[in-house]
């Protein structure tokens, strides 16, 4: 059984930049575990598997569709640069005549649209993170000194975002791009402290250049950690804007931020904070990078 699968780089323009994603077009249903293997040998951070819902089956016409995330090691409730992917590959490889879709999935339905310069907009839940109590406080200690190695002593600020399961780490206004490209987290220890039962990524993040009168246009700038899903660092975390967006919102109060994920590959999100309806629209662009297929049996 041969399947089509492709992959995407997503919030990229460009090849080779953004963070990868394989997205499968369905034609049957098939069981979770031949999902997992698929996605165990894509080794990519996210493989997607999207299938057109209700009475017909058209991939041109229809404008809802279901759709699961799978890392190499588990599903996952909520990937936003895996959805990013997905409708990139409903439009621009498929053919899909609609300008919104609508996905069902694990954390509700999903509404991607997109606009003429080829941006697509994903429209999801507000994940604001709270600050920790006490306890919360006292477990999480080691894992926050693990995941900052030397700019420990900077952490301004952590959160905890039970929703789905991510942990904010603030550096204050002194640390710059640089400083948080260079942080080298522990990587074994952070799996040895925490088992991934309160806390499933971790986020760091600082303040961007532009609201320091700095020379890029980034208003935020972060990392995401995530060994509990068999990936250390995440290239772009859609879903980890889906906190960032609620948080810094508040903090520099303005609702639109121009966001910068940090890392070799990196790349630019645009969360839309909408406080009155608890939803975060985000904002990127995909390339496909690989149009193939995959035996399964």
């Amino acid at each position: 059984m041969k399947l089509q699968i492709f992959t995407v780089d997503a919030f990229s323009s460009r090849p080779f930049e953004g963070n990868p994603a394989a997205v499968v077009p369905l034609t049957e249903e098939l069981d979770d575990e031949t999902l997992q293997k698929i996605a165990s040998e894509m080794n990519l951070s996210e493989t997607a598997y999207i299938r057109p819902t209700g009475s017909g089956f058209d991939w041109v016409e229809s404008n809802h569709f279901s759709l699961r995330w799978f890392t190499p090691v588990s599903e996952i409730p909520l990937c936003g640069h895996a959805t990013l992917a997905s409708a990139h590959v409903i439009f621009s490889c498929l053919g899909n005549t609609r300008n919104e879709i609508k996905f069902d999935t694990l954390s509700g339905e999903l509404i991607v649209r997109r606009e003429k310069d080829e941006q697509l907009v994903m429209d999801f839940p507000a994940n604001a993170p709270k600050a920790l109590d006490s306890k919360q406080t006292l477990l999480l200690a080691p894992l926050v000194e693990a995941s900052t190695t030397s700019l420990r002593s900077k952490v301004q600020e952590v959160r905890l975002c039970s929703t789905i399961k991510y942990l904010l780490i603030r550096f204050n206004d002194s640390v710059t791009r640089e400083d948080l490209e260079g942080v080298q987290p522990n990587y074994s220890e952070m799996m040895k402290v925490h088992d991934g039962s309160l806390v499933k990524g971790v986020i760091l993040t600082a303040v961007g250049d532009a609201h320091k009168g700095g020379p890029s246009k980034y208003h935020v700038f972060s990392r995401f950690l995530g060994p509990w899903y068999g990936v250390n660092e995440d290239p772009v975390t859609g879903s980890a804007h889906t906190v960032l967006g609620p948080y810094w919102s508040k903090e520099l109060g303005i609702q639109e931020l121009f966001c910068r994920q940090c890392c070799r590959r990196g790349g630019d999100v645009t969360a839309l904070h909408k406080p009155e309806t608890q939803r975060v629209h985000l904002k990127g662009v995909g390339t496909t990078v690989i149009n193939g297929h995959i035996t399964i049996g």
